[in-house]
């Protein structure tokens, strides 16, 4: 940087003499001393322009250099930035490869057949209240029924085709009570107590009898 000042005040001395030079030697031509103070000022305007014209060249210079040395500048941080992606998307990746593992195995559900048979005897339980019945006769047809079926409403008699809770024989005879007689608990129990009522009187009567001849 220091050499090219040098250079440029040598280019701007050697001009500026020249320009004397000529000046001067126009002004002895005419012979006057307005053209000699014409020239001198002249050449003061033109030596002044001339620096000012090469420190503009020396800004323009360093302007240049700064813009070259930006984009080194730029394109460093611009790698820095993608080391530093890479390094967090390599972190997550990390992250995600760790798999959890568990020996505990899902417990299958296990179908029970004591809710449905608790939801029937609760409901032939209201009946019988209905009845104005005692608890006793209750406790007789609770033993009635688990006998002939287990209070299962879909239980069926392979050999004689007896149907249901109360094993009606044959199963359509409760049709008359509910065409859904195969699959509806509630049907099936107060066809039952009508039959039940009709021939023994009671629960505790069917029992009786149950007990005797086994059947009822």
């Amino acid at each position: 940087m220091d050499s090219n000042r040098v250079s440029n005040r040598v280019l701007i001395r050697n001009t500026a003499a020249a320009m004397i030079a000529v000046s001067v030697v126009g002004g002895v031509g005419s012979g006057t001393a307005a053209n000699a103070e014409q020239t001198g000022q002249t050449a003061a305007a033109t030596t002044q322009a001339l620096a000012e014209t090469s420190a503009e060249a020396t800004t323009a210079g360093k302007t240049a250099a700064g813009s070259a040395a930006a984009p080194a500048v730029a394109g460093s941080a611009e790698k820095a930035a993608l080391q530093g992606d890479a390094a967090s998307e390599s972190g997550i990746t990390r992250v995600h490869t760790a798999v959890w593992t568990t020996s505990a195995k899902a417990a299958k559900p296990k179908a029970s057949t004591a809710a449905p048979a608790i939801l029937n005897k609760a409901y032939a339980f209201r009946l019988v209240a209905r009845r104005s019945w005692p608890g006793t006769q209750f406790q007789c047809l609770d033993s009635l029924w688990t006998r002939e079926s287990g209070w299962n409403h879909r239980a069926e008699n392979p050999y004689s085709g007896a149907y249901g809770i109360p094993q009606a024989l044959p199963g359509n005879k409760m049709s008359g009570t509910g065409v859904d007689w195969r699959f509806n608990p509630l049907t099936q129990i107060r066809w039952g107590l009508k039959y039940i009522r009709s021939r023994y009187g009671s629960p505790c009567g069917a029992w009786g009898h149950f007990r005797s001849h086994n059947w009822y």
